[in-house]
């Protein structure tokens, strides 16, 4: 069963308001499943609206924040758990750790480094962890499509599916968490 998740998303809300109501959604109900909350440590942007959607509904929250983002991405004083650490790989690295799953939601650069990390350690069996692309109004539309073309010029090692699930509401995170309840 899962107990933690890593949300990585976007330090900026973005221009469609859709974003943030799905990063609410992503809290309130990890935070009704019991599930801890690991994010990038800030109170801006969507990740501020997913920590603090978590709180809201009781959730526990742990946020990792290098030391060069504390000002930048505005340390969030208010969450279960702040680690400040060196540096960005630093902070990945313990994000992962701290994770039995990976959710995305959209966001922009570091959000896309975590989740290639993420799949390029599962690809070397570094870790196992499924990874759930929340596709918001189709947000990672071409990303998705770039997948597949990787796939389909053998590029990769394995059929990206098999670790990445894609789903366009949050609500469909039940049953990723639930699967004997289908």
């Amino acid at each position: 069963m899962y107990k933690n998740a890593a949300v990585f998303c976007g330090s900026k809300h973005g221009k469609n308001e859709l974003f943030s109501q799905h990063a609410k959604e992503i809290g309130w109900i990890l935070a009704e499943q019991n599930i801890q909350l690991v994010y990038g440590g800030g109170k801006v942007g969507l990740m501020g609206t997913v920590a603090n959607a978590a709180l809201e509904k009781g959730g526990k929250v742990i946020g990792v924040i290098p030391k060069v983002l504390v000002n930048w991405e505005q340390q969030h004083t208010g969450i279960t758990d702040l680690r400040i650490v060196e540096d960005m790989h630093s902070r990945k690295k313990l994000m992962y750790e701290l994770a039995d799953f990976a959710i995305i939601l959209p966001g922009g650069n570091g959000t896309l480094d975590e989740l290639f990390e993420m799949i390029t350690w599962n690809t070397l069996k570094i870790h196992e962890k499924k990874v759930l692309i929340i596709n918001t109004s189709q947000y990672y539309r071409h990303l998705i499509a770039h997948m597949e073309q990787m796939f389909e010029n053998e590029f990769l090692y394995e059929n990206w599916m098999e670790r990445i699930f894609v789903i366009n509401d949050p609500k469909e995170i039940i049953s990723f968490l639930n699967p004997d309840k289908n």
